[in-house]
């Protein structure tokens, strides 16, 4: 397939799967069966970001689907918005609402106090109260692994990380991704920057062209919808890209060596069948390699430049990590991932 038809199928699924619910206006009817379980999500950007927002939503689909819940979802952008949407399902008596990000944690922590009676998660969120958890991803952990093959591949020993936001966690995975790669490759250079914001597609692009025009021939992003700006110009420029938070190997798979993967379906339709049988707790959840819920998933397609010497490290330190008997110095394990 040329490197121009797969970027039209890859953006032609993203506009597809631009469709979403809004929240209810406060004052109205949430609508559903007496009894059934209410569910709602707030997500930073958008869902067709084939990335974090976009696992999220297919978590309230699973939920929706696996509990027979009614479900809700709204994309927010200011902290103004956050608090007004998380009041409005409060007021609605939703059973369960999922603040989709770092970010959220203050917000949900107000909404909590005045919605006793409605539960509030936020992802990669360390905030509990008494309807209050917080969802920990320990990103990082696949992140490191993702570094060690970077520092295998890299040709010219300069290779990028680009985020969307400074948030602590994401520059824990970067922290944790150049750990990786001195693993295996001391001597690699790292250049690390942010975008500024997580949508916009041509800045991510443009980023990461200026670190491939510097010599970085790996680029690991962390940047939900501008990160498909950045995977579009590694495939432009025929070098290495690192998915993260979905599986992104299939977007551009010449491209894309693996993808640090969170199963946000998994963790999210877990936490939704506790509150269905009242049996939830509010606390940290703290979910990685141990728990399958974060993974390393290398390219099929490229699993080959892959040396086995390699391969069977990686194995190593994935058991170690899964084991808890290695951990990384990151300052991450209470607000990884995003």
């Amino acid at each position: 397939m040329t490197i121009r038809r797969s970027v039209s199928l890859a953006f032609l699924a993203v506009a597809i799967a631009c469709t979403k619910g809004d929240a209810p206006k406060a004052g109205t009817s949430a609508g559903g069966n007496a009894g059934t379980l209410r569910v709602a999500l707030l997500t930073p950007g958008p869902i067709s970001d084939q990335a974090w927002n976009g696992g999220a939503y297919a978590g309230l689909m699973r939920i929706k689907d696996s509990l027979g819940a009614q479900v809700s979802h709204v994309q927010t952008k200011s902290p103004q918005e956050f608090d007004e949407n998380f009041r409005q399902y409060g007021v609605q008596g939703y059973d369960l609402v999922f603040g989709h990000g770092f970010e959220f944690q203050e917000a949900a922590a107000r909404a909590s106090k005045e919605f006793p009676r409605t539960i509030y998660v936020t992802t990669s969120g360390h905030t509990v109260g008494a309807n209050l958890a917080g969802m920990d991803f320990a990103f990082e952990e696949g992140a490191y692994l993702a570094g060690m093959v970077a520092g295998s591949l890299t040709k010219t020993g300069i290779l990028a990380c680009i985020g969307g936001t400074e948030l602590p966690p994401v520059k824990a995975s970067f922290k944790a991704f150049e750990l990786g790669v001195h693993a295996v490759n001391p001597k690699a250079q790292v250049l690390t920057g942010y975008i500024g914001n997580w949508d916009d597609v041509s800045a991510g692009k443009e980023q990461a062209l200026a670190y491939i025009a510097r010599g970085a021939d790996v680029v690991f992003q962390n940047a939900d919808a501008a990160g498909l700006g950045i995977i579009q110009a590694a495939r432009e420029k025929k070098v290495y890209a690192v998915g993260a938070n979905a599986d992104q190997n299939a977007i551009a798979p010449e491209t894309i060596i693996g993808s640090v993967v969170i199963d946000v379906p998994h963790a999210l339709l877990s936490v939704a069948r506790e509150v269905q049988e009242k049996r939830f707790t509010a606390r940290v959840i703290s979910l990685g390699l141990k728990e399958d819920v974060v993974r390393w998933t290398v390219n099929p397609a490229l699993a080959s430049r892959v040396s086995p010497a390699l391969t069977k490290s990686v194995d190593s330190v994935t058991a170690l990590l899964r084991a808890g008997t290695m951990r990384l110095p990151v300052g991450a394990t209470s607000d990884s991932s995003k």
